[in-house]
């Protein structure tokens, strides 16, 4: 399972290498277009410019980064589609795309021809939220297995212009269709879970707001903190946090939810995220580069993504990097958050935002009546700071995680130095899948930097002496199932002459 997860991590690199860019774009924006966050009628009453050059620029740019991040779920579709796809053919990019469109349509239209489904309030929001990145994550995961297990098939005569890659995104949307039909009772069930637990969490006090960041951040992976947030942020059931701040209400609001009668000091389900999104995660990303074998890759993936969350609280750049190849990590991150948004609302402080929790909607939020105390970011921001660098550095150095510049690929920075023996790469070819098993004893190979990547189905058929005497530089023996033969930075050549003979 953790394999698999891993490898979905590195088919996210693509799209996540993205992100930085619209957090830039957005934080500027928003700085010179505070009345986008926070709508022209508020921006007016507070004084803000709602025309004008800086107003016209600063709008242009949020724009621009809000087209990547407001469609962030299909950009993982794809990424994950052509990253999971044997030797990352476009085609499997192309069929995740047609399997997102399929069940995002579907399930959204849920209401047009299947009105008893919908008429349930709650299964008609959750229907609503299904463009999200857990749908997008699922849509690569069978577009990429569809192009693997169809790009092949050979079809009659009379349909062969349908064979092989061109009957992949065909088959994956007959797939799509019937997971389409079994997220029309699953999605809307899994949502109604999230927004009981949210329900329950809300008369909690502190301990409440802990739980609560703990699932939004734990939860971002699968979309689903989507559902939670709808609990705490908006009117769903009736709290609304986000929208009586922003309204101008202040002190402790009760209201009757589902039966119960719930108090909450506004701001306090949004004040906790202030501290860790503008700091801890800088201090997390500072562990990162320190702790990496290869600085240079650390500092060019999370620096950006630290900065995008100081500014717009923009986290997900920093986040996707590494949740799916470290998710010990994530889960400890995720607890931080937990822990010091309890501590922040503990003390008093409180601040809202519009888009996110970091420096731009802080320092338009204090201009509301509900925000208290905001002078306190600055001793909860070092704290902050240096206990996500303490606990992110100790992780990674104690357990050797999978983090941004300390992948198994950077073991490999000396292999590119590697020189094979000679350039008769359809002979080293040759030696090295005859050294693996032979053909029989392939399941699947694939390349990187300097490494073939096996996989095999007898471990105890590979010989390690032949793998050398073909021509490589050696054998690396992951598991049971794997196998890396090392040959050099011609490892593409090689590759391409292997699957020639495949």
């Amino acid at each position: 399972m953790y394999k698999h997860l891993q490898k979905l991590g590195k088919a996210l690199m693509l799209p996540v290498a993205v992100l930085p860019i619209c957090g830039i774009l957005m934080g500027i924006g928003y700085l010179l277009c505070p009345a986008f966050m926070m709508g022209t009628e508020w921006a007016t009453n507070l004084g803000y410019a709602t025309s004008g050059a800086a107003y016209s620029v600063g709008y242009f740019l949020i724009t621009a980064g809000n087209a990547i991040i407001d469609n962030m779920a299909i950009l993982f579709a794809i990424g994950v589609g052509v990253g999971l796809s044997q030797d990352s053919d476009g085609t499997g990019g192309l069929a995740a795309l047609v399997s997102w469109l399929m069940m995002t349509s579907l399930v959204s239209a849920a209401g047009s021809y299947a009105p008893g489904l919908a008429a349930n309030e709650t299964w008609s929001v959750a229907y609503s939220k299904i463009a999200n990145p857990f749908i997008g994550i699922l849509a690569g995961v069978i577009g990429s297995w569809c192009y693997n297990k169809f790009k092949s098939t050979q079809l009659p005569n009379w349909l062969s212009f349908f064979s092989g890659k061109r009957c992949v995104a065909i088959v994956t949307g007959v797939v799509s269709i019937v997971v389409s039909a079994v997220l029309l009772f699953a999605w809307p069930v899994i949502f109604s879970v999230l927004v009981t637990i949210g329900s329950f969490i809300a008369k909690l006090d502190v301990v409440g707001v802990g739980l609560y960041t703990f699932l939004n951040r734990l939860l971002i992976p699968t979309g689903l903190h989507h559902a939670v947030n709808n609990v705490f942020w908006f009117d769903t059931i009736g709290l609304g946090d986000l929208s009586a701040y922003w309204s101008g209400q202040s002190g402790v609001i009760t209201k009757e939810l589902m039966g119960t009668e719930i108090s909450w000091s506004v701001g306090q389900y949004m004040s906790g995220f202030f501290p860790c999104m503008m700091f801890g995660v800088a201090g997390a990303a500072v562990a990162m580069i320190r702790a990496a074998k290869n600085k240079k890759v650390a500092i060019g993936i999370v620096s950006s993504a630290a900065i995008c969350a100081f500014v717009c609280g923009v986290t997900e750049p920093f986040e996707f990097a590494f949740m799916f190849l470290a998710f010990p990590l994530y889960v400890a991150y995720a607890l931080l958050y937990a822990i010091f948004a309890m501590i922040t609302v503990a003390l008093g402080f409180r601040a809202g935002f519009c888009f996110s929790a970091g420096a731009t909607d802080l320092l338009f939020s204090a201009s509301l009546p509900a925000h208290a105390k905001t002078w306190l970011i600055i001793p909860l921001g070092i704290a902050a700071f240096v206990v996500f660098y303490l606990v992110f550095y100790f992780a990674i150095k104690k357990f050797n995680l999978k983090t941004p510049g300390n992948e198994d690929e950077d073991a490999e920075a000396e292999e590119t130095k590697i020189t094979l023996a000679n350039n008769d790469f359809t002979a080293i070819a040759s030696g090295v899948l005859a050294a693996v098993g032979g053909k029989g004893n392939v399941s699947s190979v694939d390349y990187c930097t300097t490494r073939l990547r096996f996989e095999i189905k007898d471990y105890t058929a590979i010989n390690e002496k032949a793998v050398k005497a073909a021509g490589a530089a050696g054998v690396i023996r992951p598991s049971k199932n794997a196998c890396q033969v090392i040959i050099g930075p011609k490892v593409q050549f090689v590759y391409d002459e292997l699957k020639k003979m495949l």
